[in-house]
């Protein structure tokens, strides 16, 4: 009995789902399982999963190899015999070969995608893979007719899925290597963090033909956003001497801040208050209160109970007043502000306060 269901219930979709819904799937499905978000005993695990995803995805969402899917199960479509019939080779098609096909590497699937290379709706899957090892010449591929080898035997069909270059039974020696990545330093302040925006940056690429070019690249970055976050531009790179096109990948990196410290969603601040003040409060009783400019321009007041004696190093947690949180989902949206009064002691003192203090504390 072929199984032509499991890619579906891998990426939790029925057999009629649409382009738009297989899309949204494996987005969901492959930032969920990604190794890297997945550390520790973790990781083996997703990594079968990771990839399980990415091979549902690459069946799925191309037309012609779903069709194959769909007549001939997962073991047809990989082992290149499916369940027989008039003709024999692959799965009762005139002529097949008989020797499937090979999947390509789940990371190049997934930074394909998001690198909008996959993202974008339409066109070759495949785009911005680099040739991932594999022919990309046309006509080669799966055929079993003139000009097709491997699969064949359906017309039209340029490689597996009817795409230029299809996947050969063999990797072709003659195949480009991946054009690489590019990576730069997104440098951003914490202000620009805690609102979000736009940059528009100037690169200078560098062509085959030998001459250079200029471009402008709007890198949009979110409210919460950490360091380390990647931003990547596929294609946007110099060019190979294949005329393949290097990704452009910015990574956030966070700016030193003369006021604040994020500790991931928190944002921790200091306010100096004298030994005198931490002791007995300030002038005239009352609780100590203080302002704290946050980076949007808002005052925040922060107050200590009255006749309180504060710690060096004791906190105050202002709710809600952190950083935005970018996660997706989150329950949480914004982080807390941490206030650390820091109490500062006289550089020196005279006799009779020593005395006196003395008497005091005896």
């Amino acid at each position: 009995m072929v199984n032509n269901t499991e890619y579906y219930k891998v990426l939790g979709i029925g057999r009629d789902a649409n382009e738009t819904e297989i899309k949204k799937a494996y987005r969901k499905l492959a930032i969920a399982h990604h190794p890297d978000k997945n550390p520790g005993e973790k990781r083996a695990a997703a990594e079968e999963k990771f990839k399980k995803i990415a091979e549902a995805y690459e069946v799925l969402s191309d037309p012609k190899k779903r069709e194959l899917y769909d007549q001939l199960g997962e073991e047809g479509l990989k082992g290149g015999g499916g369940p027989g019939g008039p003709g024999g080779g692959f799965g009762g098609f005139p002529g097949g070969g008989g020797s499937g096909f090979s999947f390509h590497d789940p990371n190049d699937i997934f930074n394909a995608f998001f690198g909008g290379g996959m993202g974008g709706g339409g066109g070759d899957p495949f785009a911005g893979l680099g040739g991932g090892g594999r022919s990309r010449s046309r006509g080669g591929g799966m055929g079993g007719m003139p000009g097709m080898s491997g699969m064949g035997g359906m017309p039209g069909m340029g490689g597996m899925g009817g795409m230029p270059g299809g996947f050969g039974a063999e990797p072709s020696a003659s195949a480009p290597p991946p054009p690489g990545e590019i990576v730069k330093p997104l440098a951003l302040t914490l202000e620009e963090l805690y609102k979000g925006g736009t940059k528009r940056l100037k690169i200078t690429r560098h062509l085959r033909s030998g001459r250079s070019e200029e471009k402008i690249l709007e890198v949009a970055y979110k409210a919460g956003w950490k360091k380390g976050t990647k931003i990547r531009f596929a294609g946007a790179g110099n060019e190979d001497e294949h005329g393949q096109s290097q990704t452009i990948t910015f990574v956030v990196e966070e700016k030193p801040h003369n006021r604040f410290e994020r500790i991931d969603d928190d944002l921790v601040t200091k306010i100096n208050i004298t030994l005198s003040q931490a002791l007995l409060g300030p002038d005239g009783g009352g609780s100590i209160t203080k302002e704290v400019e946050q980076l949007d321009g808002r005052r925040i007041t922060v107050s200590l109970p009255p006749g309180q004696i504060v710690q060096p190093g004791q906190e105050t947690r202002v709710a809600g007043e952190g950083m935005p949180v970018s996660k997706a989902g989150s329950a949480k949206k914004r982080g807390d502000m941490l206030v650390r009064w820091n109490v500062v002691f006289p550089k020196s003192i005279t006799p009779a306060q020593r005395d006196a203090l003395r008497k005091v504390f005896n």
